[in-house]
């Protein structure tokens, strides 16, 4: 499946910092990344930290027979969906609206057939004059796009306009930009992630260790796949992941309410760590000991959401993925959910292994009717990218 493509250049400027975790960011969401990194941008960043971010070389000399050999400027200028320049210095911006190519980073501008994005970032100074104005309005009318600059405090001690934008808020822009691009553009998923919880009394609750990190990856994961994704979120304290609609519910009951009211979908993906039962009846006052020993609570069932969005309908997304966190006989009882769900997989997973339930990492295997797949371990992120590259692949 291919993926979205960045390329990323990587101007002079102490906002040079921030492009390593805008590179994060857009691997999270399942974009691909490749990095021209200027002479003055290795003052502030290093070639190995972007390398290591990207999963991908990093590219500097114009002149370098290795890099024409593999990879030409003219190649590498059209080799992505879009074009990012952060931080867009006033050199470089001056460069640019110029049409000047003395390096790699403004002749791959000038050769590129594909949309540009700049995030400025410079002193305020330079920010407001008339120099800088003139060739903000060339680029404008070249069809480039800004996201920025922001207003505050500046490493020179100065405030005012011309801080470099937020890398979350460059993904967002960069996301708006690829709207449409990618493979599951056009697409509506829905996704659900974290625990519900039960309410016992106004203090007291059932619920359950899920952090819901998998989840809110793999919905950051299609929403950088094109994908329009509503996000049903218990409660967590977790960001919601850029171009992702997000609903926060409590209970399971709630959970099925939103999931009814967002649909139609294209696929849904039910990651959530549901409780299967709740109180029949919440307490309306915080229970207290008492001499007679504790309460009698008694548990009736919740409704079950994977098996009424699997179930056939009018409204059923084509593609419908469970999950089973499990603590022994992972593979059977995978295979047991999958048909009593009538979901077309299964993503499975022992949640005794160190570190992955409420932590960063998971190991999973993909149960279907075709067999199984499984997958090493990996970090949620690379987990949510390849999770959600099979979904786009079985959508088109």
């Amino acid at each position: 499946m291919t993926q979205q493509r960045v390329l990323l250049i990587v101007g002079g400027g102490i906002a040079a910092y921030k492009s390593l975790e805008l590179t994060r960011l857009l691997r999270r969401a399942g974009i691909a990344v490749r990095v021209i990194l200027t002479s003055a941008g290795a003052q502030f960043v290093t070639p190995l930290s972007l390398s290591a971010l990207s999963e991908d070389r990093v590219y500097s000399e114009l002149f370098s027979l290795t890099d024409e050999a593999e990879m030409g400027h003219i190649q590498l200028s059209r080799s992505a969906d879009l074009v990012v320049v952060a931080p867009a210095t006033a050199d470089l911006m001056a460069k640019a609206a110029q049409g000047l190519a003395g390096d790699l980073a403004t002749t791959t501008l000038l050769a590129t057939d594909k949309p540009v994005l700049m995030a400025p970032a410079m002193n305020v100074r330079m920010w407001e004059h008339p120099a800088t104005r003139r060739n903000l309005a060339t680029l404008r009318a070249d069809g480039v796009s800004l996201v920025g600059p922001d207003e505050g405090a500046m490493a020179c001690g100065e405030y005012g306009e011309g801080r470099m934008a937020e890398p979350q808020a460059i993904l967002e822009a960069i996301l708006k930009q690829l709207a449409g691009a990618g493979p599951l553009a056009g697409r509506h998923v829905l996704v659900t992630a974290g625990p519900t919880v039960e309410a016992i009394d106004p203090v007291r609750l059932l619920t359950n260790r899920s952090s819901g990190r998998q989840g809110f990856a793999i919905a950051g994961a299609l929403a950088g796949l094109g994908a329009r994704v509503t996000l049903v979120a218990g409660p967590v304290a977790l960001p919601t992941p850029a171009g992702v609609d997000r609903v926060d519910v409590e209970s399971a009951r709630d959970m099925m309410a939103a999931c009814r009211a967002a649909l139609p979908a294209d696929a849904a993906v039910c990651v959530a760590a549901v409780a299967d039962w709740r109180p029949d009846e919440a307490f309306g006052v915080k229970l207290k000991k008492g001499r007679g020993g504790p309460p009698s609570i008694t548990l009736v069932e919740n409704p079950d959401i994977l098996a009424t969005l699997a179930a056939p309908s009018p409204d059923r997304p084509a593609v419908v993925v469970g999950f089973a966190a499990e603590t022994n006989d992972v593979e059977a009882h995978a295979q047991s959910k999958l048909q009593r769900k009538g979901c077309d997989w299964i993503v499975a997973n022992d949640v005794t292994e160190p570190g992955v339930m409420g932590g960063l990492e998971n190991s999973v295997m993909i149960i279907s009717r075709a067999g199984t797949e499984r997958w090493a371990r990996a970090d949620k992120d690379a987990v949510a990218r390849g999770l959600a590259q099979r979904i786009a692949r079985d959508l088109t």
